[in-house]
């Protein structure tokens, strides 16, 4: 009974709580992106999984078509990771305690993006089964971009709303006088 602990609250604990649950979505995802650099989830395993897929739904299907498939959705997985990598970014940066980066939370959100982009080939350089391509970086910059001016458009928009309401509300309290 004397071994308790004490645990300590307040201000301290409070922002390594927020900054944990602000970032930590953000680095387990570049996490995935690594991962998905990797032999795993090369062109040449995830064909093992697509063609049969492809065959059985459509059992004439061509080998040109198979691979054209195969070549979209490994884009379209391109695309999608560095969008949801946006959508963490954006998060982590748009509600950060440091002002600076709060308010432009854009350029960072989109640097990152740039950067592990080109990272992310770069490293695929290294694995035998993997080719390394400035166009796949362009297809995730193009999908992280996506997001992030998607985020961009729907906050402007709230904040004209919200504008419009308080001008409204003001107008409507200034006539009942």
């Amino acid at each position: 009974m004397a071994d308790i602990h004490k645990v300590e609250t307040g201000p301290r604990t409070a922002q390594s709580g927020s900054r944990l649950w602000r970032y930590a979505p953000l680095a387990l995802w570049l996490a995935v992106i690594f991962f998905a650099s990797t032999d795993e989830l090369s062109g040449s395993k995830t064909t093992l999984v697509i063609e049969p897929f492809l065959r059985w739904l459509f059992p004439h299907i061509t080998a040109q078509r198979v691979h054209l498939v195969h070549l979209l959705v490994r884009k379209a997985a391109h695309f999608s990771e560095y969008a949801i990598l946006g959508l963490f970014a954006a998060r982590a940066f748009r509600t950060s305690r440091h002002t600076l980066l709060r308010a432009n939370w854009f350029p960072a959100a989109l640097a990152l993006i740039g950067v592990y982009a080109l990272l992310d080939e770069y490293h695929q350089s290294f694995v035998p089964s993997r080719t390394a391509s400035i166009y796949d970086s362009m297809v995730d910059v193009a999908g992280g971009l996506t997001v992030l001016v998607a985020i961009g458009l729907w906050q402007a928009t709230r904040k004209r709303r919200t504008t419009r309401r308080r001008q409204s509300n003001s107008q409507l309290s200034g006539i009942e006088q």
